[in-house]
Formats: structure tokens, C-alpha cells, sequence
């Protein structure tokens, strides 16, 4: 559709739109004079009702995904509530000429009390519905659309470029390999051989080898030897070598108060500062000790 013919189906909407409203806007002065509103507050309550629906559609056009659905209903409800108040309003003549009872929409008084609720909650629900929306309109982000590529195989031809100059090490190209040539097929005689028999030489003759020219070497250097032999009375342990029945009289005194449990050979290594060796025959004797079979000495 060109553009003329949008502009006349626009403004054929909005003259639609305006006739019907001026229709509903009868009904809804009427109804909001039955619940004692006053004259100007009648004239403009059928902008409270019938605009809000108007907000909502717009709403409903610019908003996504929840926000969109919050409007739609918002849209439906307030379209049912119109629906509702311009049908009471064919139905009860007496609201054409503004003398009915003040607060009285129908005879039966269930029915009433609803018509009422129905009609004087409408303004309430519009500044509440309405000012949600024109937040929800205003805050809202639209989704940005990505832009179609003009050339798909340009666009694939610079990623493959990129990548291929990203590489540390090209790959080389394949060699291709030589053919290879098969002898022809030589007929043979099972008969008789027709090849020529190959001379076989009756002695070699001597070659001389060639001379060895003598080039000077250095001599290899052989890596020094670590000193070998008596370790210096300076790096030797200063503690006494001590004697078998020494290390099991301070075995006894380190472990007098040790319970059976912590008499280990790994324990008494490290308190008596011995050999595994040694700690293990400590240990087996200061266990006999304990179980009564040797007496201490």
C-alpha cells in the first residue's frame, strides 16, 4: 500500500473512532450522572473510561512479551466495562432524561449494587491501570534488529582471511607425488633362457685406499675427582658414639611416662636420636620390660 492510501485508511479509522466514542460518551455521561457525579465530572467521565482503552491499544503496539499482555487486559477489561454500562443504559429509559434515583441503576438490588461498584470504581482503576502503562511505555527498550549483511560470501571470505592470518604456522601445501613408472612385461621361455649371462670377473683389482691425513686433537680433559678419605675432626659430629646399654638407659627415661600405645620405634628414633635400626631394638625391649618378661637393669 502506498503512502496515500495509508494517510486515508488512517484518517477513516480515527473518524470511526470519534463517532463511536461520541456514541459511548452519551451512555457513560448518563451513568455517571445516576451515581451523583456532577456535571463536569459527568462530561468527563466517558474520557476516563473509553480513553484508557485508547492508551492501552497504543500501549499494547509499542510493548513485548508480559508488558503486551498486561496491556491487552487492561484493554479488555475496561472495553467489557463500557460494554456493560452502554447496554444498562439502553435498558433503563429513565437514564435518558436524568430522572431516575440517585444511585439507582436497576431494580433488582444485587444487580444495582454491582452496576455501581462497577461504574464508580472505573475512574479509580484508571489512574492506576493508565499510570502503569505510560511507565511501562516510557521505560520501555525496544529490541534492537540486526542488519542484514549485503554480501554473505564477502562476509565468509574476510572471516576465512582473519582466521587464516591468525595462524602461527601455515600449513604447507601438499606435495604431489611422482609417478612411479612400471618396467614393460618381458616374455620368457620356459624352454630355454634367452637372457645373455652376465660375465663374472676373475679377480678384483687392488684399490688403493686413500691416504689419512693426521690432524692434531686436543686432548680431552677429564673432569676432576672428588677428594676422597678421612672426614676432618672439625666436621665430625661432636656428640659420643654411645654404647648399647647407654641408649636403652636414656630409652627408659625418655619413655618412663609414655603409655603403651606411643612406645613406637619411629617415637623413640626421634626422641632418643638413634637409627631405625637401634630404635626398633629399643623398642622390643622396653616392650618386654613392660610386659614383665626381662627386668630392667
Amino acid at each position: 500500500m502506498n503512502r496515500t492510501g495509508r494517510i486515508l485508511l488512517v484518517t477513516a479509522l480515527v473518524a470511526v473512532v470519534a463517532m463511536a466514542f461520541r456514541v459511548s460518551w452519551n451512555a457513560l455521561r448518563d451513568i455517571a450522572n445516576a451515581i451523583g457525579a456532577d456535571a463536569t465530572a459527568a462530561m468527563l467521565y466517558p474520557f476516563v473510561v473509553d480513553g484508557l482503552m485508547a492508551l492501552a491499544l497504543v500501549a499494547t503496539l509499542v510493548l513485548a512479551d508480559r508488558d503486551r499482555t498486561f496491556a491487552l487486559r487492561v484493554l479488555g477489561t475496561y472495553t467489557l466495562a463500557s460494554l456493560v454500562l452502554n447496554y444498562v443504559h439502553g435498558l433503563v429509559p429513565k437514564l435518558h432524561g436524568a430522572t431516575v434515583d440517585w444511585g439507582r441503576l436497576a431494580d433488582w438490588d444485587p444487580a444495582n449494587w454491582a452496576l455501581v461498584l462497577l461504574a464508580t470504581s472505573l475512574p479509580v482503576g484508571s489512574i492506576y491501570f493508565g499510570s502503569d502503562l505510560v511507565a511501562k511505555v516510557l521505560h520501555h527498550r525496544p529490541t534492537p534488529i540486526p542488519t542484514p549483511v549485503a554480501n554473505a560470501e564477502e562476509s565468509t571470505e574476510t572471516v576465512s582471511n582473519r582466521s587464516t592470518a591468525d595462524l602461527t604456522e601455515s600449513t604447507p601445501q601438499p606435495v604431489p607425488a611422482a609417478p612411479v613408472r612400471m618396467p614393460d612385461p618381458v616374455a620368457v621361455d620356459f624352454l630355454k633362457s634367452i637372457l645373455p649371462l652376465k660375465p663374472v670377473p676373475t679377480a678384483l683389482a687392488p684399490t688403493a685406499a686413500p691416504a689419512i691425513e693426521r690432524r692434531g686433537v686436543a686432548a680431552e680433559s677429564t673432569p676432576p675427582r672428588r677428594a676422597t678419605g678421612r672426614v676432618p675432626e672439625v666436621a665430625r659430629s661432636s656428640r659420643p658414639r654411645r654404647t648399647p646399654d647407654q641408649l636403652l638407659a636414656e630409652a627408659r627415661t625418655v619413655t618412663s611416662d609414655w603409655p603403651d600405645a606411643k612406645l613406637t620405634a619411629e617415637g623413640i628414633r626421634l626422641a632418643v636420636h638413634t637409627s631405625p635400626k637401634n630404635a626398633r631394638t629399643l623398642r622390643e625391649t622396653l616392650r618386654a620390660e613392660r610386659d614383665g618378661t626381662v627386668k630392667a637393669g
